[in-house]
């Protein structure tokens, strides 16, 4: 049976739970705006978390091609969304990746792909950025990569400090991104110059 099937399967469970946390909450399912409501949560968070039913192998689908290349590869303002872990509110933002190829690399869009995979889960920002970034350097070997996440956080901004304009920053380096400094500043001032030119 596939992890699809099975969430699927899980399904009438999981809106009886959402339609009980709607009757903790004070609120009566049945009423006209509720209705349908459980059904509607249930598929929601399904397409939400979908990235634990998704295979990394078959989402590179052996896009990894041997190539004589060795400068800087770059893909960036890849556009995220993903479920804080510890209030199941969304974080949303932009990722940016790197690597230097090490006589391989991977199909370009392949690489917001392999985002999707890893931030379509429950998660915390740091980790999510360093699973992009050992993903890649496990499949193709390269001399390193380097990812940067910015994200809003709503766990930040609706609740707790309200703070709307703060953003949270985490970046994994790995291979020469971590070693050498020269690396590292072209990275980021390569991601960096757009802001500094508008």
């Amino acid at each position: 049976m596939s992890r699809e099937s099975t969430i699927v399967e899980k399904a009438p469970e999981i809106r009886d739970l959402i339609e009980r946390f709607l009757v903790l909450l004070g609120e009566d399912p049945t009423r006209a705006g509720l209705k349908g409501t459980p059904e509607r949560v249930e598929k929601s968070f399904r397409y939400l978390t979908r990235g634990y039913r998704e295979d990394v192998e078959k989402v590179l689908n052996d896009a990894l091609f041997p190539i004589e290349y060795n400068e800087m590869v770059i893909v960036k303002n890849i556009d995220f969304y993903s479920l804080c872990e510890h209030h199941l509110l969304p974080f949303f933002g932009k990722c940016h990746i790197a690597y230097l190829p090490n006589k391989k690399v991977i199909g370009l869009s392949k690489i917001p792909r392999l985002v999707d995979v890893f931030s379509r889960r429950l998660q915390v920002q740091e980790h999510l950025t360093c699973q992009i970034a050992e993903t890649i350097q496990q499949k193709i070997e390269p001399f390193g990569v380097a990812v940067v996440m910015e994200a809003n956080h709503l766990c930040m901004m609706m609740r707790g400090v309200e703070k709307q304009n703060a953003m949270s920053v985490t970046s994994s380096m790995l291979g020469i991104f971590k070693t050498e400094y020269k690396t590292r500043a072209e990275f980021l001032n390569l991601i960096d110059r757009e802001r500094k030119q508008s």
